[in-house]
């Protein structure tokens, strides 16, 4: 065990996560002249966001570029895009993500199509406790259909949430029969105006959800009812009240998200989309004409549905973790130390106070859980949080513990991003008006 400590020094850091959080982490860490190495589940960087690619981001670029990634992108031919412009998902992989990992200061140390499946210390279980910050950690990784193995001194989780969508059901369970309706329910927020044309047009819709995400997908649903006209809309929520989706509208800090408020409001009172609420699925059924029967709790049926858009937020997976003496709060599913600075029922994206490394501290020494996953259930993650969080994460690795604790944010007051709990993921606020992605991000 004496040479499996001698180089633990020498190893890089591991960076689990492509996507904006997970490459900011890269960028502090070339700029401290440190090595890492990082796995991205998807083939190309960024992944998880060109799921909603299509999506604009209600907030501006100024708010999805990290500094550290801005000063390494500006030393090459990179165009920065304007500061006032709301990016769409698609745009901030091709013009931010991509050009960042292809540097080459940082291209050699991504690992493409590789799934981190376990993480744990070298030689160690998780109940070993003598010693054992001296030793590196292992990661376990596929890479297609090959096991690769990987010895780190630290790791930086920045995996997100978008992979694991919650379930229909209200509770936060799956409906009974969800699994058997899988064909006919869209997780996440659908290209119906491109590829997904075809699935939706001339459909009974429903879309389950009340956030951000949710108002995307009506509003994209309503264009396409342009086309074509027998398309129909519903809109399930366990919202007592429809008002409370609306957000700050005028009083938004983020204009464009503000704007989706107003948007909404008027095609409800427009009635162009028929409300169920407060609905609390509970079971769904297909029957041989291939259409849908929603119940809830209480015994309330909606029939007749032929594609369900579920929009009902995402959660964190720590499955891989199991070897890693890591905690969540027991409601958020958040690092613990950032439940009360992030819970919807109090705070909104922009009355989050600054955080870093301090609060994201794990029981594992040189563990971090950072970005979306960090803020575990909540809606109000913004990117340039993560951003933040995995300056002082780098600061605290490299020894500077002064930068490490001087944390400092630049975020619009927004009062918008509260939503009820039992919360969705993913719902993070980044930027789209989704429930669950990135900067301001999308879900909030």
């Amino acid at each position: 065990m004496i040479d499996t400590i001698k180089h633990h020094s020498t190893l890089p850091t591991a960076i689990i996560g492509g996507g904006p959080v997970g490459l900011a982490a890269a960028a502090h860490l070339v700029l401290a002249n440190q090595p890492f190495i990082l796995f991205e589940t998807g083939k190309i960087v960024g992944h998880n966001l060109l799921d909603w690619g299509h999506v604009q981001l209600f907030s501006p670029w100024q708010y999805n570029l990290d500094k550290a990634a801005k000063t390494l992108l500006q030393q090459s031919n990179w165009q920065a895009p304007d500061d006032k412009v709301l990016p769409f998902g698609a745009e901030i992989v091709r013009d931010y993500l991509q050009p960042l990992a292809n540097l080459p200061q940082i291209k050699p140390h991504i690992r493409l199509n590789a799934q981190v499946i376990q993480v744990g210390r070298k030689g160690l279980d998780k109940m070993t406790t003598k010693n054992r910050e001296q030793y590196p950690f292992v990661l376990r990784v596929r890479q297609g259909e090959v096991y690769q193995r990987y010895e780190a001194k630290a790791v930086i989780d920045a995996s997100g949430t978008w992979q694991n969508p919650n379930p229909i059901g209200s509770g936060g369970v799956s409906a009974l029969n969800e699994e058997n309706c899988r064909e006919h329910l869209f997780y996440g927020i659908p290209d119906v105006l491109g590829i997904h044309r075809e699935r939706f047009a001339n459909k009974s819709v429903a879309v389950v959800g009340g956030g951000h995400s949710a108002i995307n997908s009506l509003l994209d649903l309503n264009k396409l009812r342009a086309a074509f006209p027998a398309t129909q809309l519903h809109w399930v929520l366990r919202k007592k009240d429809i008002k409370q989706v609306y957000g700050g509208k005028e009083n938004d800090g983020l204009r464009a998200r503000g704007a989706l408020g107003k948007r909404i409001e008027k095609l409800v009172e427009a009635k162009k989309v028929h409300i169920h609420t407060p609905f609390y699925i509970d079971e769904i059924a297909l029957n041989a004409q291939k259409k849908i029967t929603m119940k809830d709790t209480e015994g309330k049926i909606l029939e007749g549905i032929q594609e369900i858009v579920v929009n009902t937020g995402a959660r964190p997976d720590f499955s891989f973790l199991r070897e890693v003496r890591y905690t969540s709060d027991t409601a958020l599913e958040s690092v613990p130390s950032l439940a009360n600075l992030i819970d919807p029922n109090i705070h909104s994206c922009g009355t989050v106070r600054p955080h870093g490394e301090r609060e994201l501290r794990q029981p594992e020494k040189g563990f971090y859980i950072v970005g979306a996953k960090s803020y575990g259930r909540a809606p109000t993650f913004l990117m340039t949080t993560g951003y933040e969080q995995v300056r002082s994460v780098v600061a605290a690795l490299t020894g500077d513990w002064k930068a490490a604790k001087e944390v400092k944010l630049e975020l619009p007051e927004t009062g918008v991003c509260s939503t009820e709990l039992p919360l969705v993921p993913t719902t993070t606020c980044f930027g789209v008006g989704q429930e669950q992605p990135t900067a301001s991000s999308k879900k909030c």
